[in-house]
């Protein structure tokens, strides 16, 4: 039986459409705009906004973290290091109480080199008492077994040219590098990428048709990216404010940019406290992600957040593509705190309000944009054919952004969330 959701406004990722009525046939979206077709069962939107499924374009998941996610209408994450290539997520793409999953795996760095720097000496990725890919504990979430994806330690331009076509067949569905001196995470002289390196694998993942993306928090690595040609950056820099030229840059290479203003600020010392004591938030979000958005990163004080916000808004003044992001942690770890998944994209959407964006520019960098930056063809936005995954909220989020927290319903492939 089809599902009408009528009387609603509709977002359909791009802009406001007349239409008030969207109709779901299964997995997908059979129409927009019309008269609900006999005997469906009808949802009345009055009082909401429909959006198409948010897209958060930069996280580290699992299947507890993927749960989390859907709650907060976050139907998609793309994943910028983790487990779930594409042999370890079939029971991911299924199973409509999580959130759907892309992924890098593992991103090219050297021996020693970034994140090795953020983990505690006894930290075992997917260990038995994280909630990962080895926990059967009862929040798992299901099965994760399967390879574990390749970890491309690369230190010459041979090796990483080499690493490249085995990512591709392990499952990534991206090729992510890092960048990263560790100066930022107060970690100063990690070994890092060099410019040869860098270049040669760059070289090869796009000979072979893979999307590029770049882990930078500087100035100087962002520019070592673009040099290399880079598609994409999975954060913002936010050791000094914006150039001219560093802008232009960026906007003239056609790349992306995820800015993840939530973990900058959390990187900063500045707690999502506020966001915790959203009535909104805590009922879907559990206590443990709950007293996580209470504390911080904390490694890099000296920050200035308003620096940030002034060079997202210069990149969004360029015409640069913005995506919507967190880099949450795959499990509630007391060393990664400041942010949650679902819950923190709609903070970012808040940042880059705060920014200078429109409600709808900011709910772009969430739906479409990422959608036709990642090439997922089949969704972020609400047209017929696409996959039913959408977000009924109260409220009109394309004029008050905070509107998105006032949830309603989410459907996974035409599937609502209970």
């Amino acid at each position: 039986m089809s599902t009408a959701i009528t009387n609603v406004r509709v977002f359909d990722g791009e802009k406001v459409l007349e239409a008030a009525t969207v109709v779901i046939d299964g997995a997908t979206i059979a129409g927009v705009g019309g008269e609900p077709p006999a005997g469906a069962e009808i949802v009345d939107g009055g009082g909401g906004t429909l959006l198409p499924g948010l897209i958060d374009a930069h996280t580290h998941s699992s299947d507890d973290a993927l749960a989390v996610a859907l709650r907060f209408g976050v139907t998609t994450e793309l994943e910028m290091q983790g487990m779930n290539t594409a042999p370890n997520r079939a029971h991911i793409t299924g199973n409509d109480r999580l959130a759907d999953v892309r992924s890098a795996g593992f991103g090219i760095t050297p021996p020693g080199g970034h994140p090795s720097e953020l983990m505690p000496d006894d930290f075992e990725f997917g260990g038995p008492d994280s909630g990962g890919p080895d926990s059967d504990g009862p929040d798992s979430g299901g099965d994760q077994s399967g390879p574990m994806p390749l970890m491309p330690f690369a230190t010459t331009p041979e090796e990483a040219v080499r690493f490249i076509p085995q990512l591709i067949e392990a499952g990534s569905d991206y090729i992510k590098f890092m960048v990263d001196d560790g100066s930022v995470e107060g970690h100063p002289g990690l070994p890092m990428l060099d410019q040869a390196t860098l270049d040669a694998g760059v070289a090869e993942a796009r000979r072979r048709g893979m999307l590029t993306i770049a882990h930078t928090l500087t100035v100087d690595a962002t520019r070592m990216a673009l040099d290399a040609g880079i598609g994409g950056f999975a954060h913002l820099f936010m050791d000094r404010p914006h150039t001219a030229e560093i802008v232009e840059r960026i906007a003239a290479s056609g790349a992306f940019v995820v800015p993840c203003v939530v973990l900058d600020a959390s990187m900063m010392g500045i707690t999502a406290s506020s966001l915790a004591d959203d009535p909104r938030v805590g009922p879907r979000l559990g206590e443990a992600w709950t007293n996580l958005l209470r504390g911080s990163y904390d490694r890099y004080p000296q920050g200035r957040l308003d620096d940030v916000l002034a060079s997202v808004k210069a990149l969004h003044d360029a015409g640069v593509d913005l995506l919507a992001g967190t880099d949450a942690a795959p499990f509630p770890l007391p060393f990664m705190a400041g942010v949650a998944h679902g819950a923190s994209l709609h903070h970012e959407l808040g940042y880059l309000v705060r920014a200078g964006l429109t409600p709808v520019q900011a709910l772009r960098a969430a739906t479409s944009v990422p959608a036709r930056r990642f090439g997922l063809a089949d969704r972020g936005r609400i047209a017929a054919g696409l996959r039913a995954d959408l977000l009924l909220v109260d409220g009109d989020p394309t004029t008050r952004i905070g509107d998105t927290l006032n949830l309603r319903t989410v459907w996974r492939r035409g599937t609502a969330l209970s």
